[in-house]
């Protein structure tokens, strides 16, 4: 007999039809004569009810159907008559897969700290919270896709090893097959990477931008949506050492452009969750954050205001002058902390935020510089409750700007010579933002820690799994 779903099963009325369904067994209770199994498969927030006649199948079976065993049934499927679900299935048939002791299967039927669950992250799937927020990461993959797809991107693969920094600030993970005991060095005792596989030194990647500026010289408009690794030395809960980036490149784009694709995309996301995962997103928003819903409606609604960084500074500055505290200092030229960005989003503005223009000095080296010699075409989209969630810009498309520049901030020219290759054979304005897949996530789960929206974290100290 074929499986059934029991996300399918669940809208079915096909009574009497006799049917099979697997899964993991998250609680059982009843009496002597008849127990309830609640059962689940991870394709639905909602268990299934199986009512089981004990003097059918016997106590000494059902002893080892105990939550976190794993089993078949075939039985009829009838309309409930008890409260809490439409439809129940009448066991005639019963196959223990796996069993789960209690005294050691530690997801029992009681609440879990996060915490405790990050420590079990090979178990925390099954338990209602991360079954959400993974079923969630898929859909919003999907969207990701679809939405380019509809649009005529291309999809790009971005190499993940990589001889140049994309961010330029040394923070990767080096790539290397030498012995480490045994290094060459020579004689002002620098490492020779002559025997390493690849020649040079070469590290995970930290962005798939550069490349996907390539391809996007070449196929109009294109997205790269993949693993990216910083060595950030960093504990905060919004900070992985792996994590996922969706970074569009799309040529003859100016920053306006490149902001409404930026403000029409994370919409599509979230409408995306809400039209496909409304079960999830409402658990998640009685367990998690009650104004989740209201957020993401709230974000629907808005049109994103675009404001240039001076001004956002001069509202900064006037808020402090109003007597309104903020743990780091603000000035013009500063980098702005998650503190001012929600500031603007969440108490100035009331909706999100797209600041522009900001100091060329605090922005990478490959952002178009603006006539006044001081900013650059930046732009960052920031949300409620998260701070900055996109960054991008227009890209330098003129060769000597892009190699002063570059030469500022000490990227050797050796080191890009195929980047500046296409300021040089058919330069074309262009430009490219970049999202982080586990910073949408955040928002769209009302998750607080981004350890949580990926299924095995990598942080400081913390390869497990």
């Amino acid at each position: 007999m074929d499986r059934i779903k029991i996300v399918d099963l669940l809208e079915m009325n096909t009574w009497g039809a006799t049917l099979n369904v697997k899964g993991w067994v998250r609680t059982r209770r009843g009496s002597k004569q008849i127990n309830f199994i609640a059962l689940n498969d991870g394709s639905t927030m909602h268990n299934l009810q199986i009512v089981v006649d004990v003097n059918r199948f016997g106590e000494d079976f059902l002893k080892p159907v105990t939550t976190g065993a794993c089993i078949s049934v075939s039985g009829v499927l009838l309309e409930s008559q008890g409260g809490g679900q439409r439809v129940e299935l009448q066991a005639e048939e019963i196959q223990i897969y796996g069993t789960a002791d209690p005294a050691t299967y530690p997801l029992q039927k009681k609440g879990h700290s996060l915490e405790f669950l990050r420590e079990i992250a090979h178990l925390r799937p099954r338990t209602n919270t991360f079954g959400a927020i993974f079923r969630l990461r898929h859909h919003m993959a999907i969207a990701v896709h679809t939405f380019f797809h509809e649009r005529g991107f291309f999809y790009f693969h971005a190499p993940i090893i990589t001889g140049s920094d994309c961010e330029g600030a040394g923070q990767m993970f080096q790539v290397t097959t030498m012995n480490l005991k045994e290094l060459s060095k020579d004689d002002k005792g620098a490492i020779l990477y002559d025997t390493d596989f690849f020649g040079k030194p070469t590290s995970l990647t930290v962005s798939g931008q550069l490349e996907g500026e390539l391809a996007a010289l070449a196929l109009g408009e294109i997205y790269t949506f993949g693993p990216t690794f910083r060595a950030e030395n960093s504990n905060t809960p919004r900070h992985l050492a792996e994590f996922w980036m969706i970074e569009p490149e799309m040529a003859f784009y100016e920053i306006a452009d490149n902001m409404q694709l930026a403000e029409d995309f994370i919409k599509y996301c979230i409408q995306w969750a809400l039209d496909h995962c409304m079960d999830d997103i409402r658990f998640l928003n009685d367990m998690f954050d009650k104004e989740l819903i209201e957020r993401l409606n709230f974000v629907l609604s808005q049109k994103f205001i675009r404001l240039s960084y001076t001004e956002g500074i001069r509202i900064l500055e006037s808020a402090i002058a109003n007597g309104k505290k903020f743990e780091f200092p603000i000035g013009w030229g500063a980098d702005l902390a998650a503190e001012h960005e929600r500031f603007l989003v969440e108490e100035h503005f009331k909706c999100p935020v797209i600041l522009t223009d900001y100091p060329r000095e605090i922005k990478s080296f490959y952002m178009k510089q603006n006539d006044d010699g001081k900013t650059v075409r930046a732009m960052d989209v920031l949300f409620p409750k998260i701070g900055e969630i996109i960054g991008g810009s227009q890209r330098e498309d003129n060769y000597d700007k892009l190699l002063e520049r570059a030469t500022e901030v000490g990227i050797p020219e050796k080191d890009i010579w195929w980047y500046l290759d296409t300021r040089r054979f058919g330069t074309a304005p262009h430009s490219g933002f970049g999202l982080g897949f586990e910073r949408l996530l955040l928002f769209v789960t009302g998750m607080a820690n981004i350890r949580d929206v990926i299924p095995f974290p990598r942080t400081p100290h913390n390869a497990e799994f």
